[in-house]
């Protein structure tokens, strides 16, 4: 198991509330929001540009423009792109040079370099940036810690991770909170290492750190896929005892786990179960209890569920019309597919192109080539459009004879 040393301390939060929230801040905030964003042509340049040694020469002329570097958004897209061009020697250029900037010495300032790093795969750049923190004079702290942990649990490599883990904290004086304990409780499930994550989980209770809904979800969530129940269920329970509210994910995993074991009538429950304990349903949850119903051939709950959802004014994303075209073509129903995927390409949103084609089939072999030649034409109006291979694929299904 991991040896991990644990200190607690606590801090004022109260002053810090106060120190974060003064007159002149709140003043200031107001003010801000009350103004228009402005458009500042070097952020719409960026945002245009596509070549990347332009892009990389436009972002270090900014590299002092704090609308431009103190833009999330914009940072990060740039870093993404040069990234994707395989420019690593420009993403390394600039955010070396960002470093040395009045900024650097904010730690949430050098917790964005960490991930950015870290999102463009330089793993031993962003673990540099924090063991080096001190040379810029920024200090360090666990939010530090969790940016670079979080980055190096992206390798599943649990070896190096362990060590991080042991050394750091010990090294810079850092304690870990529930954020530390919940990005290895996660890394761990990912990996399968079921047990230690539990043991984890565990001994930083009682040394301190309180486990929250998020830990035990990843948990639960990992026994379940890992066809162990019993050990899902258990902690469920000793969540529930624990006074930790499971929440929308919690349950989600549960209705999850009872889809999987063909339990359609029972994750129906938990759905139910939800909405009287004032947690909404979202369309994870929908689609699942949907999608469990038809799987064990119950097609008319299934189709009961929805139309009673949809009459209490539930609003369905794609992935809840893909579901149901899906299973109404794989049943025959063919008129009430045709009807939910022409009203769900109407706004845009398209089905994947082997379920157009299973419908395209089925209407077409009931003689009703009208209604697949409708479904043809929303096709070619998608925006984006269809490849080409997939509309004459489309085509020939209906003229096929």
């Amino acid at each position: 198991m991991l040896s991990l040393r644990v200190t607690r301390r606590f801090r004022n939060f109260a002053a810090a509330v106060l120190l974060t929230h003064s007159p002149a801040a709140v003043s200031n905030l107001i003010q801000n929001q009350n103004q228009k964003p402005l458009e500042e042509p070097a952020l719409l340049k960026l945002k245009a540009e596509r070549d990347p040694e332009k892009l990389f020469n436009l972002f270090k002329a900014n590299a002092e423009n704090k609308l431009v570097v103190e833009n999330r958004f914009a940072f990060e897209d740039t870093v993404s792109r040069l990234a994707g061009a395989n420019r690593f020697d420009y993403i390394e250029h600039l955010l070396e040079h960002q470093k040395t900037l009045p900024q650097g010495r904010r730690e949430g300032y050098m917790v964005r370099i960490i991930m950015l790093y870290g999102k463009a795969g330089m793993i031993e750049h962003a673990i540099d940036t924090f063991h080096n923190m001190h040379l810029r004079g920024c200090k360090r702290t666990v939010k530090s810690f969790n940016a670079a942990l979080k980055v190096l649990t992206g390798t599943r490599d649990l070896a190096t991770i362990e060590t991080f883990v042991n050394e750091a904290p010990k090294k810079f004086d850092i304690e870990f909170d529930i954020f530390s304990v919940n990005i290895i409780v996660k890394a761990l499930c990912e990996r399968g290492v079921l047990d230690k994550s539990y043991l984890l989980m565990v001994e930083m209770e009682k040394s301190g750190v309180t486990p929250d809904v998020i830990t035990y979800t990843t948990l639960t969530s990992a026994y379940y896929k890992n066809n162990k129940a019993e050990i899902g269920n258990g902690l469920w329970n000793l969540m529930v005892l624990k006074g930790c509210l499971p929440n929308l994910a919690t349950f989600n995993v549960r209705i999850q786990y009872l889809v999987n074991i063909r339990r359609a009538w029972h994750a129906n429950d938990v759905m139910r179960l939800m909405q009287k304990i004032g947690i909404v349903p979202d369309e994870v949850s929908y689609n699942l209890v949907l999608k469990g119903f038809f799987q064990v051939g119950h097609f008319e709950m299934a189709k009961l569920v929805y139309f009673s959802l949809r009459g209490k004014g539930h609003k369905f994303n794609v992935k809840v019309y893909q579901t149901m075209v899906h299973y109404l073509c794989k049943g025959g129903e063919f008129d009430l597919a045709y009807t939910m995927c022409r009203d769900c390409m109407r706004t845009n949103w398209f089905l994947n192109v082997d379920t157009i084609h299973t419908l395209l089939e089925g209407l077409k072999k009931n003689g009703q080539l009208n209604k697949g030649k409708v479904i043809l034409t929303l096709a070619q109006r998608r925006v984006p459009p269809f490849p080409s291979s997939h509309l004459s694929s489309m085509q020939a299904v209906l003229s096929r004879s």
